[in-house]
Formats: C-alpha cells, structure tokens, sequence
C-alpha cells in the first residue's frame, strides 16, 4: 500500500583522505573551541589541526568515554569561562567528542540549562545551537550527521538523550586518514556500533525507503569489510570504506533512530562497563530472528544483505561477531540469565524498543532459542 514518508539531514559532509585540509575554508575565519581528547594521538592531532587554521580560543580536552553529568558539567564550566564566546565548535574525536560537543552547543556554557532540559523534558527555549564542525575519528557512531547526543547520569543509573534540531552539526568532516593504525578492539567496537545503526534502522517502525538504501549498503560493506580491516588497520582503503560504511548507517538511522539492540545496551554499558558498540551488537542475531516475517520491506531489505534464507543469515551473523571475538551469550558480558530477562523486558518497552517492528513474545522465544 503507498504511504507517505520523509527523509531530512541537513548536514552537509566532505569525505576523504586528506579532507581535513579543508577545515580552514569551513571555519572561514570564525573563531573556534576545539573540543577533542587528552590522550594520544590527539594532542598530535590538535597541533596538526592548529597548524592548519590557527589557534583555538579554548581547548576542552578533557573528555571522556560515555560522558556523564559529572565530566560534561566540568567541560560546559570551561567553555562558558570563555569571552566573547567561540562562533563554532570543532569536534575532533569519536562519538563521545562530538556528543560533548552537542552539549556544550546546547548550553552555551551553563550545563544547568542542558540538565533541566534532560531530567524535565522542559526547558527546550532556553538551549542554544552553536554551529559544530564534526570531525569523527572513529568509524562508528554516525553522531556526526545526527542532532542527538547521549548522556549519561551515573549517579542514578539513567541515559539520557539530548535531542533538538539544531544540534545537527554544520558540517561533518570525513579524513579516513585520521583513522590509520586504531586499536583493534575499538576498531571492532566502533564497526559493531556501526552496523547496529544500519540493521537497526531496517527493523524500524520509522524506516523510509532512502533510509533503507543508506542502511543496506552500510551492513553490507561493514559485513565485507570490518573482518580484513581488523588485521590491516592502516590499510587507507579498508579504513575509507569502513569510514564511508559508518556514515551511511549514521545517515539512516538519524532519520530512524535506533531500536531494539540499542535499548538492551543502555544498561549493559552502563553497569557492566561493556563497550557500546559490544554492548549493541552482541544480540544483533536475537533481535534479527525476532524481526524475520514482521514486515515485508525489512525482510527483502535483509535479503539483499544476508541472502534468500534469511534464519541463515541470523547464523552468518552470529558467525560474523564470533570472527570479532564477540559471543552472543550475555553471560559472556557479565549478565547472568535471570537479569538477562529482566532487561529483555525493560529494553521492550523503552524509548528505542518501540521501534522495533516485532513482538515482545516472539522476541522472547528468540532469546530463549540462544539458552536451549
């Protein structure tokens, strides 16, 4: 039956090795704030960075994986101590550079303003939107060419995600060079994540045919590609197409949003202290079996990824995560089997999990397939 649908992302990109010489041109003589990390190689990357366009008017390096509350209220003290304020933001890093990133625009400098929104739900007029220049350094989180950042309050157990228009960045800045040589955990867990995105966005309420384009050939060239790269990692075109691969995922999904697998992994990375892109792709064969005959689009859209037989390619999937050294057993990533359940059910009902096209009861008999 036709229905309408839509497909919006205002971010414009430049992709390529080398594309971060083109940074001076975007910036067009805007003053800036590098937000980045403190560890290697980035100090290396900033003097590069600086180098090419100048000075920044404060560097908030401090940031750290999953930024909580605590981390992103000392950076938004930093940023806001800054005047006049910086014109744009410079992202340099993976996706917990440019969600902090997100926060800071947001803020302005005073994270009361971005708490209140996130604890509340009100509050959305008072938050601002400086222009973000993201450039990733990871192929992974799509948070590049999404207007959502995730944050995290450890203090109570709780994700939060800050979502508003106009956090979308100004424009992504694709350089797979600057992805040579990354370690081969991150590798996987920043393709893992990667991947989910794409997979999760076919199995989605919110799919669109663009948006499905966008996922199917994000699944197939990291399912091609992610295996060779993890034992060539500064191979600069392996890491272009894995880099090419992640920000087609980020584009369908930041139309969709994510789902089922996503909603698991909250409380896993959380708790657990599994990496996210671990944590949301682990139970990527489950879900894949749960969503197999809820809805016709999905299921051709997964054929062209994973062949005719689509129970098979529950299994290549399964096989594909055990060449990255990933198990499907939750136990494996410290969830016994009665929290396991538990969390089957939260997940379900949570934001991200009514996305998913298919039933919680079948979603169950999925998973208790995987403890027969």
């Amino acid at each position: 039956m036709p229905y309408t649908w839509h497909f919006h992302n205002p971010v414009r990109i430049t992709f390529g090795p080398g594309a971060l010489v083109e940074l001076k041109t975007l910036l067009a003589g805007r003053s800036y704030a590098l937000v980045t990390y403190d560890t290697a190689p980035f100090p290396s990357f900033a003097a590069r960075l600086e180098k090419l366009v100048g000075a920044p008017l404060l560097s908030v390096d401090g940031v750290a994986p999953n930024p909580d509350f605590e981390t992103l209220g000392a950076c938004s003290e930093r940023f806001g101590a800054v005047t006049p304020a910086p014109e744009v933001i410079v992202a340099l890093g993976g996706g917990s550079v440019i969600d902090t990133a997100k926060v800071l625009a947001a803020g302005r400098g005073d994270f009361a303003l971005v708490r209140h929104f996130l604890e509340t739900g009100k509050g959305a007029e008072q938050l601002g939107g400086i222009p973000i220049i993201a450039i990733p350094t990871t192929a992974g989180t799509g948070s590049e060419v999404t207007c959502w950042a995730t944050v995290w309050d450890r203090g109570t157990g709780k994700k939060y995600s800050l979502a508003q228009p106009n956090l979308y960045p100004e424009h992504a800045l694709v350089d797979p060079e600057l992805m040579l040589g990354l370690p081969r955990d991150l590798t996987i867990s920043t393709g893992l994540d990667a991947l989910s995105h794409a997979l999760e966005s076919l199995w989605n309420v919110n799919a669109n045919p663009i948006s499905t384009d966008f996922a199917i050939g994000a699944a197939r060239e990291m399912l091609a590609t992610l295996p060779a790269l993890i034992d060539s990692r500064s191979n600069l075109d392996l890491r272009s197409r894995a880099a090419r691969a992640a920000l087609s995922a980020g584009l369908a999904f930041s139309n969709t949003k994510s789902a089922l697998a996503h909603s698991l992994s909250y409380p896993i990375t959380l708790h657990h202290g599994v990496p996210h892109g671990i944590a949301c792709s682990f139970s990527l064969p489950m879900v894949m079996r749960a969503a197999i005959g809820e809805d016709e689009a999905c299921d051709t859209a997964l054929r062209v990824i994973f062949g005719a037989d689509l129970e098979a390619g529950a299994e290549r999937l399964k096989g594909f995560l055990a060449k990255m050294d990933v198990s499907i057993d939750p136990a494996a990533h410290g969830v016994e089997p009665d929290a396991w359940r538990e969390l089957l059910d939260l997940a379900f009902a949570g934001e991200r999990g009514q996305n998913f096209i298919g039933q919680r009861e079948k979603m169950l008999a999925a998973a208790e397939s995987l403890e027969a």
